[in-house]
């Protein structure tokens, strides 16, 4: 069978790095639950499109720009949930990181209703750039 989910169809339109063009995608009560305990201030949960968008821009402020989100595989589970295997890098501290994620999301009526962001906290590769 090669026919492509229509939710993974959704989350092709789903862009981190251009929040205004995704918010179609993103319903009006939709909730990102983010837990890292390397990154305590931006834990919690962020509601509907700005609230994805005000995540974004957050994360985006404190790497200063590096964070990048990079899919490597996605596939549907039934009719409503999608999960993702991401390798994101990022600059923090000086420190170059790429780090393993799995993202779960949630989808009903055509838009992202619910989002589990879990990153992979305790084996994250890391390189020293002060030493360049």
């Amino acid at each position: 069978m090669n026919d492509e989910h229509p939710n993974l169809a959704i989350l092709q339109r789903f862009d981190p790095s251009n929040m205004a063009a995704a918010s179609d995608v993103i319903a009006e009560d939709a909730v990102f639950h983010y837990f890292n305990p390397k990154l305590p201030d931006l834990q919690g949960d962020f509601i509907g499109p700005a609230g994805f968008r005000a995540f974004f821009e957050e994360i985006g402020k404190l790497t200063k720009g590096t964070f990048k989100v990079n899919p490597l595989f996605a596939s549907a589970v039934g009719d409503e949930l999608v999960f993702v295997h991401s390798k994101n890098t990022l600059v923090l501290e000086n420190q170059k990181i790429e780090t393993d994620v799995v993202i779960v999301f949630r989808i009903l009526h055509g838009k992202i209703s619910e989002v589990w962001d879990i990153p992979s906290v305790y084996t994250p590769k890391q390189i020293d750039l002060s030493a360049r």
